[in-house]
This record gives C-alpha cells, structure tokens and sequence, in this order.
C-alpha cells in the first residue's frame, strides 16, 4: 500500500528513504529508545536500519510508515517514525533530542485524522507501562485505556506490562 505524504502544521509525515538510515540508526539505537518498543533491538545491529526501510518500501509490508520531517520548519529532516499496520494498530517513536516537543502528538493526530478521513476502522496501540509520556500522548489524541497486558521487548529480552488503547471512529 502507497505511503501518502501527510501535511500538519510543523511537520511533514513522508515514506522512509534510503537517507534515513544513519538517522534511524542513530535514534534507534539510543536504548531510552529501543527499550520502549516491542521491535528494535539493543545494541542496533549494523544494517538494521537500511533493512526496516527496505521492509517498510514494500507494497506487502502489513504496514504504512512515515518519517516525521521538520524541514518545513528548519528542524531536522528525520525525527522519528510513526507507523499504521493494516490490522489498525499504531506505533512511533520519537529520537531523544525531540522528546517533549509536541511531535509525538502532532504526528498521531493527523495519521489519525487521514486514517478515519479515507474510511479506516478502530486504532489500537499499546505503550509499556514504564512509558507514561506515550501514554499520554495516546490519550491526548483520544485513545481510551482498554486494560494490561504483556509484550515482549526485543531490546529488554523480555515480556513487559502493557497499557492497552482504541480509539474508534
């Protein structure tokens, strides 16, 4: 499926590129990072990032991607990645340097606002119970809390509790 690009205010939420790779790498191998997802591994290997944009280019790839883009701002060319699997479950991360900004929540709002705008079903997402910021997040842009679980961390070679979140239409 086709990665549109997606307008907001401060940001410009576009398809991964090949030059994204020493940035992904960068904020994703920071482990305040990696630790607060299910996906990215600690240390991040050599040639993880090119093979998550290679993934995420594929028109079978289960999910839309976007890098958010501040160029439009004169910010940074790649701040972190928001994504959309095509069960309706959404997931980003946001580099260090671009904690508390507000991009977070810009980035979820409008891959929201174009989900349900072209006939999209109920989100979910879930953040690790230690991950209050994304919680917030989350429900700043209308996820209700559903309940606890568990997921396995791949940087935390574990499982880890949960926070369950939808948001329907």
């Amino acid at each position: 499926m086709p990665v549109p690009v997606i307008q907001t205010e401060r940001l410009t939420l576009r398809p991964l590129r090949a030059s994204d790779a020493g940035l992904i790498s960068l904020h994703a191998g920071d482990a305040r990072v990696a630790t607060m997802t299910t996906r990215i591994p600690h240390p991040y290997p050599p040639g993880a990032a090119e093979g998550f944009i290679e993934r995420a280019q594929r028109d079978d790839s289960g999910e839309q991607a976007w890098a958010l883009d501040a160029t439009k701002i004169d910010g940074e060319e790649f701040l972190g990645v928001i994504s959309l699997s095509n069960t309706g479950e959404v997931g980003y991360w946001i580099g260090p340097p671009f904690w508390r900004t507000g991009f977070a929540s810009e980035a979820l709002a409008a891959v929201v606002a174009h989900h349900f705008a072209h006939g999209g079903g109920a989100l979910k997402a879930q953040v690790f119970q230690d991950n209050d910021a994304s919680a917030a997040v989350l429900t700043a842009a209308g996820f209700h809390y559903l309940g606890e679980g568990e997921a396995y961390s791949v940087a935390r070679a574990a499982t880890h509790p949960v926070w369950t979140y939808n948001l329907d239409r």
